[in-house]
């Protein structure tokens, strides 16, 4: 392990971020989600938000023992300039951490992610579990709405700011929130902050959705408290594997053959 070496994600790693559940522990992912092959370890060091003593550390070697990365292939070239500019990019301030990470805004970066909350919790009998969808698309919102509903789920729909609000105003809280990254008249990500410093609802589960997703958003996200992040298009069964997984519920047979692809 030396600070110069790149690494690149393995087929099993790429699986780990498109497979609808991961165990891995925050330091882990965020790391997971960094490696793109340009990298070296210096470079993606310095761009992680933990500074924890020993925390890259920890988190590189369990990626690597499970396989989940691998060292790249570099031809000579790009080992000589990367080399040159592992001092200038180690002492770079913080708001430059991440400058020669141009693959972290680059759009089109694909990942179903979600990490599970634990058991379900506890329903009365003939209780149903409650989501609200945030999206402006009304096609897909009411994709996800009759998806949802065929698997029992009671579903409320917000296209705006305002219903957003009116939504999670209305008691009593919902078991889950998929939430749209962009809407016309608000910021998903804000809603997300909004959500988990709010006294009723910071619990919530919720799962972000994107049609244009960079690494830099995925982070974002999960740094902000989501608890999935599924990148458009998707599959039903997908976006199901990712919500039964969040709220601990069990797998069921297959819905019916509806697809975004």
């Amino acid at each position: 392990m030396h600070d110069n070496d790149i690494y690149t994600l393995t087929p099993r790693g790429q699986e780990e971020l498109r497979g609808g559940a991961t165990t891995l522990n925050p330091a882990e992912m965020e790391l997971l989600i960094r490696v793109d092959g340009s990298q070296n370890l210096s470079q993606l060091r310095t761009g992680m938000t933990t500074d924890a003593p020993g925390m890259f550390t920890a988190a590189f070697m369990q990626l690597r023992d499970k396989g989940l990365v691998t060292l790249a292939e570099v031809d000579p070239f790009t080992e000589q300039f990367t080399a040159r500019m592992t001092d200038f990019a180690v002492t770079q301030a913080e708001s430059e951490a991440d400058s020669g990470a141009a693959s972290l805004k680059k759009a089109g970066y694909y990942v179903r992610i979600a990490r599970p909350r634990g058991p379900a919790r506890p329903r009365q009998p003939g209780e149903t579990l409650s989501a609200i969808v945030v999206d402006d698309e009304p096609m897909l919102a009411k994709f996800i709405q009759s998806y949802l509903s065929f698997e029992g789920f009671h579903v409320r729909l917000a296209s705006n700011r305002a219903e957003v609000v009116a939504e999670f105003r209305k008691q009593p809280a919902p078991d889950l929130i998929l939430l749209d990254v962009m809407l016309p008249d608000a910021d998903g990500f804000d809603i997300l902050l909004r959500l988990r410093q709010h006294p009723a609802l910071k619990d919530v589960p919720v799962i972000m959705l994107t049609g244009k997703a960079t690494r830099e958003a995925v982070l974002k996200g999960l740094a902000g408290g989501a608890d999935g992040y599924v990148t458009k298009p998707f599959e039903a069964d997908a976006l199901m594997l990712v919500v039964r997984t969040v709220l601990g519920l069990p797998p069921e047979p297959k819905g019916p053959e509806l697809s975004l692809l």
